[in-house]
């Protein structure tokens, strides 16, 4: 079930406001990006997706086929979330990152995971994930 969840980057120059389902499996990635940044995200649809402060404090970052805008805050540092477009996922989403969500440490702990392979591409989690 969905919940509204608000979030934010460290200097909360960047904040928005999510509804998201906590009990779906988050993702983490271990593509170059992902793992240099140890990114956690869950994915969530534009009309689950509101940013209320910051957009001028948003970056972005875009790399290899340059699918995915990395949205970053210009100030602390912080990839609050990504944008792309997945026809597996209804087509254009938002990767919110899971820790800049206002969340309790025990509920961060309890969400589930699931693990993607982005380094070549497949569909089965990596066989190590322990790092990511």
């Amino acid at each position: 079930m969905k919940q509204a969840v608000a979030g934010s980057c460290h200097c909360r120059a960047v904040q928005f406001r999510c509804q998201v389902d906590l009990s779906a499996p988050t993702t983490r990635c271990n593509c170059s990006i992902c793992t240099k940044g140890r990114y956690w995200f869950a994915a969530v649809l534009p009309a689950d997706f509101e940013l209320l402060a910051g957009g001028d404090a948003l970056a972005d970052y875009r790399f290899g086929s340059h699918g995915v805008a990395h949205r970053f805050c210009r100030t602390c540092g912080v990839k609050v979330f990504g944008e792309a477009s997945h026809p597996a996922l209804g087509g254009r989403f938002f990767a919110v990152s899971v820790v800049c969500l206002d969340l309790e440490p025990e509920r961060l702990a309890s969400l589930p995971v699931q693990y993607h392979d982005g380094r070549d591409g497949s569909r089965v989690a990596p066989q190590v994930t322990s790092y990511l």
